[in-house]
């Protein structure tokens, strides 16, 4: 009875979702509310509400510090310097052009959002890619890889898997630091080769005038020239203490915004404008990671969860198991072209996990093969994602042939990522 349930509210979940019939907090809330109310739990349902949002409620606030915090810093200007110097030094030679794209789309997701990443680092390098009749594919698919190797712990699929296992950020991330460092190795050695077929076809010019970007009015009136340093110092300093793991994130993200604030905009006017310009982005994603901690805490506390992970159990061959992670990371880019992340970590992840676990792995394992590409180096070529729909546009280049283009080099970067961490004992074998 609960195993069907269960799987029941999974499904249901994942077809309102991704039809578009609810949105990801009203389909978090309702649906597990309604099994729990049909399973006949009753009022205790609100008691298992409230552990849910209890468990979840450092993994939010992590993620709307960790939005104002980045954006407030690009405010100020902080990257400029950076973006200026690549678009300087990549020059008219094509393979410098595609790999001063890479870089350029690296840097900018810093905040974790790969639609931000796309609206600056696409038509910043658009230019250039058509002077020197480089194929715009190539762009789309360098910047997506950049974007979708970097799952730093603030990005959506790292919030979401820690809020569905219940696993600390810091100790889904920390093993993966050397994983991603392969994998970035791979996009720029992608990027390379792709830089060196360019140069093929592309019109040699060593007079063309580098690219200049144009800032609005809003934006320089923002932007604090004199702090760079200091902000880039107080980015590292929250970098760092996060990989070593000496201080929670979501404290260290506090304590970074407010600094942020009084360093760049010390006037409380100033202040409030700059937490109103990015709390739109930072409440929508906390209300879906509250929401979520409802759907886990429903779904755990009823039984929901481990009656459909004794049933998977039944199904999968004792010989199997084990390898379960490593499947896992092997389909989880493909996967995104199929789930949501919502739906696949808020909803099926809990359940892989559960079930790995009757084998003896643990939920960490599942947890970080997942996301080497699910919704990581999958979501610039997901057809649920509207960052895909972004980075073609912007390209002007049809979804199917990005698809086609882009899609074998980043499913390329997950298995190199698997490969990685299976010979660096990541994931067990």
């Amino acid at each position: 009875m609960l195993a069907t349930l269960g799987f029941l509210t999974v499904g249901a979940l994942f077809v309102l979702i991704v039809t578009g019939r609810l949105t990801p907090l009203v389909a978090l809330v309702l649906i597990p509310l309604l099994a729990a109310l049909v399973g006949g739990f009753g009022l205790r349902t609100a008691a298992f509400v409230v552990t849910g949002i209890q468990q979840i409620a450092p993994v939010a606030a992590m993620f709307v510090f960790a939005i104002l915090y980045f954006g407030i810093v690009s405010d100020a200007g902080t990257l400029d310097p950076v973006i200026d110097g690549i678009l300087r030094a990549v020059g008219a030679r094509p393979t410098y052009v595609v790999m001063g794209s890479a870089l350029l789309a690296l840097l900018i997701h810093l905040d974790g959002s790969g639609a931000v990443t796309f609206l600056v680092a696409v038509p910043a390098m658009l230019p250039l890619y058509d002077r020197l009749n480089i194929d715009r594919r190539i762009l789309a698919c360098v910047t997506s890889m950049a974007a979708g190797v970097n799952f730093l712990p603030w990005t959506g699929p790292m919030v979401r898997a820690s809020a569905a296992l219940e696993i600390p950020v810091a100790a889904l991330f920390r093993p993966l630091v050397a994983v991603q460092v392969v994998g970035l190795l791979f996009v720029f050695a992608v990027a390379f080769v792709l830089g060196r077929r360019a140069e093929r076809t592309a019109t040699r010019s060593d007079s063309l005038a580098p690219i200049v970007r144009t800032l609005s009015e809003d934006e320089r009136r923002l932007r604090r020239p004199g702090r760079i340093w200091i902000n880039g110092l107080l980015t590292v300093a929250i970098m760092a203490a996060m990989v070593a793991g000496v201080v929670d994130p979501a404290v260290m993200f506090m304590a970074g915004t407010a600094l942020a604030l009084v360093i760049n905009y010390p006037e409380p006017a100033q202040q409030r404008a700059r937490v109103d310009a990015h709390a739109r982005a930072a409440m929508l994603m906390a209300g879906i990671l509250l929401a979520a901690g409802a759907f886990t805490g429903i779904m755990k506390e009823t039984g929901m969860l481990a009656a459909m992970a004794e049933s998977a159990v039944g199904v999968v061959p004792p010989a199997w198991g084990r390898h379960i992670p490593v499947a896992l990371a092997v389909l989880s880019m493909p996967l995104s072209l199929v789930f949501d992340p919502d739906s696949f970590y808020l909803g099926v992840l809990p359940v892989i996990a559960r079930t790995a676990g009757a084998f003896g792995v643990e939920p960490l394992h599942v947890g970080q093969a997942a996301l080497l590409g699910q919704m990581t180096t999958g979501f610039p070529v997901s057809p649920l994602t509207p960052a895909t729909f972004l980075v073609v546009g912007l390209t002007g280049i049809e979804l199917g042939a990005h698809q086609r283009f882009t899609g074998p080099f980043l499913f390329a970067a997950t298995l190199v990522m698997t490969a990685a961490a299976l010979l660096l004992g990541v994931l067990p074998l």
